[in-house]
């Protein structure tokens, strides 16, 4: 029998860029349409500065 004792760590770190139609921007959240689904981001997640007042 194999020994089952070690475990195996897969750490995977990586970016992909996915293209899509910015549907509404409601408060904080980004809706992104991509291919039929129409997907809600949070607005931290972009690198975008915040207007201020």
């Amino acid at each position: 029998m194999a020994n089952q004792s070690e475990s195996k760590n897969i750490s995977v770190n990586s970016t992909i860029s996915l293209k899509g139609i910015v549907k509404a921007i409601f408060n904080d959240t980004v809706h992104v349409q991509i291919g039929g689904k129409i997907i809600p981001i949070p607005a931290s997640d972009f690198m975008m500065e915040k207007p201020t007042k």
